[in-house]
């Protein structure tokens, strides 16, 4: 194993964790793993990846990192929340990481008090948007994961 095997290795994880933590593109990272296996396979280190994969890979790379970004909102639209649910959601979440309550309470609460604190809307409103953004941002979050998930796989196994 040389060393763009092992950056693809670390890329690869740095791709699962960017898939959990927003801010960081999981699967463009893990994408780039793969592109050092593919490197590292023409020069005799690995077993050979074809281009025609690794494009493949690509394309899914960026539909996914584009349906991350559209998918939240339009759940959030939906159900009848404004940009305060989907931004309550997102602070929500990194305040859920560092408390007891975790990244999907703190998201949902967050979401909650975004629109009925900044949107001023009833109860049942606020929790419909709230249910609606965190929907959005787990169905991206999943899509990434899994993405990124399947694209380490894949470099555990043309690296060993």
């Amino acid at each position: 194993m040389d060393v763009l095997c092992i950056f693809a290795l670390l890329l690869g994880l740095a791709g699962i964790a960017g898939s959990i933590i927003p801010g960081i593109p999981g699967p463009p990272l893990s994408w780039a793993g793969l592109l050092l296996v593919y490197f590292s396979a023409q020069r005799g280190v690995a077993d050979p990846m074809t281009l025609r994969f690794l494009m493949i890979w690509l394309v899914i790379t960026i539909v996914v990192t584009i349906f991350d970004y559209f998918v939240p909102a339009w759940f959030t639209k939906v159900t009848g929340g404004h940009k305060a649910a989907s931004v309550g959601a997102i602070v929500g979440l990194f305040i859920g990481m560092f408390s007891p309550f975790g990244i999907i309470v703190g998201s949902l609460a967050g979401a909650f008090l975004g629109e009925f604190l900044f949107e001023k809307r009833g109860v049942w409103d606020s929790f419909k948007a709230s249910l609606g953004a965190f929907l959005g941002f787990m169905s991206g979050t999943g899509a990434k994961l899994i993405t990124s998930g399947i694209m380490l796989y894949d470099i555990i196994k043309y690296v060993f």
